[in-house]
């Protein structure tokens, strides 16, 4: 096997290059990334982490933000790239995600190195988030702009794309039709060895409880409680669940403040807050229980005590935590949206309901509890779903490796 020199480029490296790059020196390549202030080390790679010049422009054109600030971003990258260049370290393969603009100027820095872009969301104002969800979203023409403007930068980092990996079928038919030839889709997979349900797994709860799934338990995970990921909705489904299942707990991890995705509430409350000053006077909430942010292990101890595990989502991008939950043989009761939908086959591996009917949800909850035998083929199937096809190891870093071979050849 040839040496390689790839190079890695995340705001937030290693970000989803991390097994990539752990397979990539394990087998003896020389590994270098650039990454912005809240990049990671990692050991045996030199990682450069660049740092902005100015913020955006007071008073800038609105549809120029986003612009401008990736910009800043490149700028910044492009004297990293050569502060490795001054280093020695001469890429033969750039992996990249360039969502924060930090690869629009390195074909400027390494003329001749082909370029693996990550294709992760390629907006779109109306059809995707922007304009699901009428009791939050009232798009306008300026709203439009804006987010088509958001594609500016994006799509000149694609025109230096040799290849664009796509994680999913969904994402890859984003993207314009003009991109559509350079487009592999290559989920870079989770550790389906680490995501795998427990015999025998205790959750211990903050108030000191603990459930180890003797008694029905419903999950629900998302990286910040938000209502792109159906935190709303899924609140709003519990009362009459509860009331309708006295014996169930319900466990939500995720952290509590801020949002990942979408917009903030306008007042700055937190969705938390929004959600339990709705309907927290009909939830009991000695059975409610919010962990906040948790490490993966008790992640897989929830997981594998669940009785079902709700993920719902805007069209959007996919979240791990589905994948995991999947491994981990959970009954899936999902969003029927796009994206769900890729891995989720309704009556087969999961549950799929319309993402606004409350009553389905609390309804599919109940069954999940009442009816736990009914579902047991499913769970089985949920994780033959994802080893064959969703297990980093396996499959997502092998096809990146071969990725990354073929284009060096290449060149």
């Amino acid at each position: 096997m040839p040496n390689r020199r790839v190079l890695i480029v995340h705001q937030n490296f290693p970000g989803q290059f991390g097994q990539i790059a752990q397979a990539l020196l394990a087998r003896g390549d020389q590994v270098a990334a650039i990454g912005g202030p809240t990049a990671r080390q990692m050991e045996g790679v030199m990682v450069a982490q660049w740092s902005a010049e100015k913020g955006t422009t007071p008073g800038i054109y609105y549809q120029a933000v986003r612009a401008e600030a990736d910009l800043i971003r490149a700028t910044g990258a492009a004297r990293a790239a050569l502060t490795l260049q001054k280093h020695g370290f001469a890429p033969d393969v750039i992996v990249a995600h360039p969502a924060w603009g930090e690869t629009l100027h390195l074909r400027t820095i390494f003329p001749d190195v082909p370029q693996l872009l990550f294709g992760e969301l390629y907006y779109k104002a109306r059809g995707l988030d922007s304009d699901f969800d009428p009791e939050f979203d009232q798009p306008s023409l300026g709203s439009d702009l804006r987010i088509n403007a958001k594609n500016a930068t994006v799509m000149l980092a694609y025109a230096n794309a040799d290849r664009i990996v796509c994680p999913t079928r969904f994402q890859a038919g984003l993207l314009p039709p003009l991109l559509q030839p350079l487009i592999e889709t290559i989920h870079e997979g989770v550790d389906t060895d680490r995501a795998k349900r427990r015999p025998g797994a205790v959750l211990e709860l903050p108030n000191g409880a603990r459930l180890d799934g003797s008694t029905p338990v419903i999950t629900f995970i998302n990286r910040r409680f938000e209502r792109l990921r159906g935190f709303h909705v899924f609140m709003r489904a519990l009362p009459e669940f509860l009331a309708a299942c006295p014996e169930a707990q319900v466990v939500l991890i995720g952290e509590e403040k801020g949002v990942s995705y979408g917009g903030p509430l306008p007042d700055g409350q937190e969705w938390k807050d929004r959600m339990l000053a709705e309907v927290g006077d009909r939830l009991d909430l000695s059975r409610v229980h919010f962990l906040g942010r948790v490490e993966h292990s008790r992640m897989v101890d929830a997981l594998s005590i669940s009785w079902g595990h709700v993920y719902y989502t805007y069209p959007f991008v996919l979240s791990w935590s589905l994948l995991e939950a999947m491994a981990c043989e959970c009954l899936i009761i999902g969003s029927d949206t796009a994206p769900v939908r890729e891995l989720v086959q309704h009556g087969a591996n999961g549950v799929l309901c319309d993402f606004f009917d409350i009553p389905a949800l609390t309804a599919a909850m109940v069954r999940a509890v009442r009816e736990p035998q009914a579902f047991a083929a499913m769970r089985k199937a949920a994780r033959e779903t994802v080893v064959p096809r969703y297990d980093g190891r396996r499959t997502g870093v092998p096809a990146w490796l071969e990725l990354i071979d073929r284009v060096a050849l290449r060149r």
